[in-house]
């Protein structure tokens, strides 16, 4: 009996062993398999490396361009832009767009202004009696959010001769677009500007101010699950052939311009959003998604 109690001693021993050793060889399996789950940040979006929630608008706003190209960097509440003296245009103007800034209640201004604090800005009496109108490039309706800012787009160093029938037409649609996306995808990056594209046949005024061969403007969402980008190069005619055919890339616009947008981002994000060129894409996006947010509301 002693004998037969000190073997069951000894395999109790033996079984304890085994167990925890198998014990730790599952937990090890679990860990490892568990690390290679996919994890939020891969699975929301088919851009590698997608930019962070935490990357600040700011940086996105920047915009290099060529030394050659007068540039006076203005920071205003809702925007930023790069002011020509030689043109009396802007360069660029760019801004980020919330969702939340859409619903603002700011009244909308109806007066231009000169921006003293900026040399070569026109006067209001440029355009006076010239055919053309005083065409917002940061539209007053994105920044009902501030009276401040809501003024300030009314400076003449946002400003451009634009045909009227551009206008109100293939233009400000593209700036309601604007809009509904920001509010599905809760912020976007916006940047509009003239382009000169041909020898300038028309100046406006005392000042001069010249009147541009088109208007660009990129657009890029870099928070929603699936960051997207997209470019539009338009004419300035009131013979536009609407928004889908209007549609082209970013790089388009860098080439054309000579200037290099989103800079902040990684190269090989940056690479692949400023490719894209889908307007049906994005265009059914945003259709699709505003009826969600319309019933829901």
């Amino acid at each position: 009996m002693a004998r037969r109690k000190k073997k069951s001693r000894k395999n109790s021993s033996r079984n304890s062993v085994l167990t925890v050793a198998i014990f730790l060889v599952l937990c090890a399996i679990i860990v490892m398999a568990w690390k290679r789950l996919p994890n939020d940040e891969n699975t929301h979006s088919s851009v590698a490396h997608a930019p962070s929630s935490t990357m600040s608008g700011e940086s996105l706003l920047r915009v290099i361009i060529p030394d050659t190209i007068p540039s006076q960097i203005v920071d205003y509440t809702g925007m930023t832009l790069s002011f020509n003296a030689r043109r009396h245009t802007p360069n660029w103007v760019a801004w980020e767009l919330t969702g939340d800034e859409t619903t603002g209640t700011v009244k909308r201004s109806s007066t231009f202004y000169n921006d003293p604090n900026v040399a070569g800005c026109p006067e209001t009496y440029d355009y006076l009696y010239s055919g053309y109108d005083r065409g917002h490039m940061a539209p007053a309706a994105d920044m009902k959010w501030s009276a401040d800012a809501m003024k300030e787009t009314f400076y003449l160093t946002n400003i451009c001769p634009q045909d009227h029938k551009l206008n109100i037409g293939s233009w400000n649609n593209l700036e309601e677009k604007c809009r509904a996306l920001a509010q599905i995808d809760s912020a976007i990056i916006i940047i509009s500007g003239p382009l000169y594209l041909h020898p300038t046949k028309e100046f406006l005024g005392d000042n001069r101010v010249e009147v541009p061969s088109h208007f660009f403007k990129v657009i890029l969402s870099p928070y929603s699950e699936q960051p997207s980008a997209i470019a539009f190069l338009i004419a300035n005619s009131s013979h536009t052939e609407g928004l889908q055919k209007s549609a082209t890339s970013i790089n388009n616009i860098e080439s054309l311009t000579g200037y290099d947008f989103f800079s902040a981002l990684p190269n090989d994000v940056e690479e692949e959003l400023e490719a894209q060129n889908d307007f049906m894409k994005w265009n059914r996006y945003i259709t699709s998604n505003k009826r969600k947010t319309q019933k829901r509301n």
